[in-house]
């Protein structure tokens, strides 16, 4: 887990402009776009022990994440 790339352009580089062109255009598409990358610093730092929170506090995260990925992949292959 240490080091991995969570950010939508490693999870889905083929879908690169798609992600460019729904974050200019897209305003819903751009707000979860945002938090789902904010999760995933938020997990680098954890991951680098800068952050400390419980296992539960971390699973939760982890489960957000995975949401909003899932969220995101359908809209980018929806449009």
């Amino acid at each position: 887990m240490f080091g991995e790339q969570h950010d939508l352009h490693h999870e889905f580089p083929e879908f690169n402009d798609k992600i460019h062109e729904l974050k200019m255009k897209n305003g819903h598409f751009k707000r979860l776009f945002k938090e789902y990358d904010d999760l995933a610093h938020e997990m680098v730092r954890i991951q680098q022990n800068i952050e400390t929170p419980s296992d539960e506090f971390v699973e939760n995260l982890k489960l957000k994440r995975l949401q909003l990925k899932d969220e995101l992949y359908a809209m980018l292959k929806s449009a």
